[in-house]
């Protein structure tokens, strides 16, 4: 395939340095990208050459078996196992690179997209599908009051905008960053705000009451910003797990069960929610307008790397070879 823009992830030099998982070293690094099918396999018959493609990495052997191709990350229990070995041996490299080799299980058809005229922002399609998976978790989002923590990195974001496009009533969106919410702010009325403050109590009534709380956030020191969305949620309510805290949940049995509450966990989209996504792009729905990538080549790694870091929300590096 020939890789025509890829996203670098905001914390891309944090997967190089090694402090987010083990990878098959040596290898071409790169999780996802929009690419332009240059040949295929004899067996391939969903893509054909001069299709835009969208590329997910996500490769599924089945059983809780799952890989990132070129990238941190594995499906299932996250421990990995015999066979996911095997599958990063022979499926080892991304896509940062001009052109990429991909198996055909990654690989989803954007159907109208050969002239699509900024694939520079299309590059941001991967993440706004896995926060749109993690919004499906709870069902359809039309009409209802949904809350997004960690609104103010990009894959936050992505959940507000995608939150936005599937007709959520109101989208609260939860961060730190003052000048991030100010501009998911201005996205429109249907958003509202709030700066965690850090007590669960005064946090959990900034964001709700809401139908759907989504925790996109990353690393943190505590729970208490993911638990502050619990506190927020109305009954019947839906918690949706899709970021990178790693610290355990303390969930009350009994107010779980008596409100009638929903906690799921999503990982990575499936190949449906990607075509749902690019419908709604396609449609005008979801409009990329408002996202600002940065665009580099491949010239420069570090450098590339070193801006990625800088950037969030709305803002991201658009890798185009």
């Amino acid at each position: 395939m020939e890789v025509l823009a890829a996203h670098l992830p905001a914390y891309t030099k944090v997967v190089v340095r090694g402090n987010r998982g083990s990878l098959p070293v040596p290898l071409t690094l790169g999780p996802a990208c929009v690419a332009r099918v240059i040949a295929v396999a004899p067996d391939v018959f969903h893509v054909a050459p001069g299709d835009v493609v969208v590329d997910t990495a996500l490769l599924d052997a089945g059983d809780g078996d799952e890989i990132l191709v070129g990238w941190v990350g594995l499906g299932g229990s996250g421990a990995g196992s015999e066979r996911t070995a095997r599958m990063r041996t022979v499926w080892r490299d991304g896509v940062f690179a001009e052109k990429a080799l991909c198996a055909k299980e990654t690989v989803v058809k954007l159907a109208g997209a050969e002239n699509y005229p900024d694939l520079a922002r299309l590059s941001f399609l991967p993440w706004l599908c896995l926060a749109a998976a993690g919004l499906h978790a709870a069902g359809p989002l039309a009409g209802r009051d949904v809350a997004v923590l960690g609104a103010t990195g990009q894959l936050g974001g992505a959940a507000v905008l995608t939150a936005l496009a599937e007709g959520a009533a109101t989208v609260t969106a939860v961060g730190r960053n003052a000048a991030a919410l100010d501009r998911l702010a201005a996205l429109g009325p249907r958003v509202r705000t709030h700066r965690l403050t850090g007590d669960r109590t005064r946090d959990a009534a900034g964001i709700g009451p809401v139908d759907v709380a989504l925790d996109a956030l990353g690393a943190t020191l505590t729970a208490d910003a993911t638990m502050a969305a619990y506190d927020s949620l109305r009954g019947r309510g839906t918690l949706v797990l899709i970021g990178g805290v790693r610290q355990e949940l303390a969930i009350p049995y009994g107010d779980l069960m008596h409100r009638r509450l929903t906690l799921r966990g999503s990982w990575m989209a499936d190949d449906a929610t990607v075509t749902t996504v690019w419908n709604l792009i396609r449609a005008g729905l979801l409009d990329l307008s408002v996202l600002e990538p940065l665009t580099v080549g491949l010239d420069d790694p570090a450098a590339a790397l070193d801006l990625a870091e800088r950037t969030t929300g709305l803002d991201f590096v658009a890798l185009v070879p």
